[in-house]
């Protein structure tokens, strides 16, 4: 009996089924493009996007008939949430607040009237217009009629459920990136939701991720292609999934996400001294597993190298190994150029929004493989300060184990290991979202006695990357500067 992963990301959904013993038996995506309706708007058409993801399922089911699929869970992206009806089908378009802050100033009204360490004592994310909340008042303001007719705003690792004949159930991880939610009491928060004028019943029911949502209709499971009694489990954050797939079960570990954006996310115990973490702009989230809290700390960093590939080797874009060829282009030792990495608003913890990048000490002799490699460091500069915040709460960042894209790249890993003076791990599989929630759906329908028999069987190093201390010295002297 195999076991279904789904990630649910901004642009594009994916699929991969999983043996037992950990081996990927197949794997579907599906691209949608976000909708930019007005300038700084950015919305996902929830229509289409539904339709993609019951895609990825079909598809997956067809080409795992021999080894049946048992149970699904799905792992998406925060903040972004879809109006449903009662009779359950899409009123709207999903806003994607993370970076598109209609909204924003009714959420930050909602915060001064709370008061931003009250606010924050209750639920401790960074004060910023990116947030669930922000969605919704703009929907109750400038869409009254949806609004009124919404039964339900689900976040979209709620919608598989939902799509699946479910009824829909939000994990814990994913309720802290509403803004809606209270982080110790463990539920939606009544102080919140009056001072915001939003009714509790729109929001689904919050549990612990691994919890059993139900099983996929009849119905639904004979149109995909799947069997009767097929369990749906609830997931999680993407960041946090994507943890658990790099093989993070207890405190002390990190994950470096290495995609368009760059994550890190340091797991730990406890919920730490709330107003030190206010003052240093860090948040506090839970983790898929139950007892343990996350941090995010993140950047724009694939989408850099990208706007480099595209703008100093265009005519070279097309060839299969562009990235191989411009990584041999990278001298060995640490560039003495500066990148200041603000190509587009920054993320946590400096939400810096009013700035641009820049790319100094520029000389005839410059060449393109330089660039290249001073950009790779100012992105892991950025999170130099970062990592010395989480140290001083007691959060510890002394290895990375590195997923996502960017995880391919031997050349950036040692980068970072330089720069950070810590080891960077990087599993086989970097692709760990998906791989995450086949451990919560194994784990949860009793396939694995707990967590770690799983990550034994499923998460495996590939490589570490150590720091070269020399190196390190040099860039610790840059940074100084």
């Amino acid at each position: 009996m195999s076991l279904l992963g789904i990630d649910v990301g901004t642009t594009g959904c994916k699929a991969a089924a999983y043996s037992s013993d950990g081996r990927c038996l197949a794997t579907s995506y599906r691209e949608y493009a976000p909708l930019h309706l007005k300038p700084e708007w950015t919305e996902l058409d929830s229509k289409i996007v539904a339709k993609k993801i019951l895609e990825v399922i079909s598809e997956t089911a067809a080409k795992t008939k021999s080894d049946p699929i048992s149970a699904i869970c799905a792992s998406s992206m925060g903040e972004a949430m879809t109006p449903v009806s009662g009779e359950g089908k899409i009123l709207g378009n999903s806003i994607v607040s993370s970076v598109d802050t209609r909204g924003g100033d009714e959420l930050m009204a909602v915060i001064r009237k709370i008061g931003e360490r009250k606010f924050y004592s209750i639920n401790p994310n960074t004060p910023a217009p990116v947030y669930s909340l922000a969605s919704i008042l703009w929907y109750k303001r400038n869409k009254p009629d949806v609004y009124k007719k919404t039964a339900k705003f689900l976040l979209w690792g709620d919608m598989v459920a939902h799509l699946l004949g479910c009824e829909p159930m939000t994990s814990f991880s994913l309720a802290n990136r509403t803004m809606l939610f209270d982080v110790r009491a463990e539920k939606w928060s009544d102080k919140i939701l009056n001072s915001a004028g939003i009714e509790k019943s729109l929001l689904p029911e919050s549990v612990p991720s691994g919890t059993i949502a139900g099983e996929v209709s009849t119905k639904i499971a004979s149109q995909l292609g799947m069997k009767k009694g097929v369990k749906v489990v609830v997931g999680g954050h993407d960041q946090c999934c994507n943890s658990l797939g790099a093989g993070i079960f207890e405190a002390g570990r990190a994950v470096c996400g290495l995609g368009t954006f760059e994550c890190i996310t340091p797991t730990y115990g406890k919920i730490p001294n709330l107003s030190q973490m206010l003052k240093r702009g860090l948040n506090v989230e839970h983790h898929v597993i139950s007892g343990l809290y996350v941090s995010f700390i993140y950047n724009q960093s694939g989408s850099l190298v990208r706007w480099f590939r595209d703008t100093f080797a265009a005519a070279e874009r097309g060839q299969k190994n562009i990235y191989e060829k411009l990584n041999t282009e990278m001298p060995e030792q640490p560039t003495r150029l500066l990148v200041l990495p603000y190509f587009e608003p920054s993320g946590a913890p400096q939400f810096i929004t009013d700035a641009a990048g820049v790319v100094a000490g520029l000389k005839m002799s410059t060449t393109r493989g330089e660039i290249l490699k001073a950009i790779m460091e100012s992105a892991t500069f950025y999170f130099v300060d970062s990592m010395r915040l989480l140290k001083e709460m007691g959060i510890d960042t002394s290895g990375f184990v590195v997923t996502g894209g960017g995880a391919k790249s031997d050349k950036w890993l040692q980068i970072k290991a330089d720069i950070f003076g810590v080891p960077f791990m990087r599993p086989v599989v970097t692709e760990c979202g998906t791989l995450g929630c086949a451990i919560l759906a194994g784990t949860a329908t009793g396939i694995f006695g707990n967590l770690k028999e799983a990550i034994s069987l499923f998460v495996k190093i590939d490589r570490i990357f150590e720091p070269d201390m020399k190196k390190h010295a040099v860039y610790k002297e840059q940074y100084g500067r």
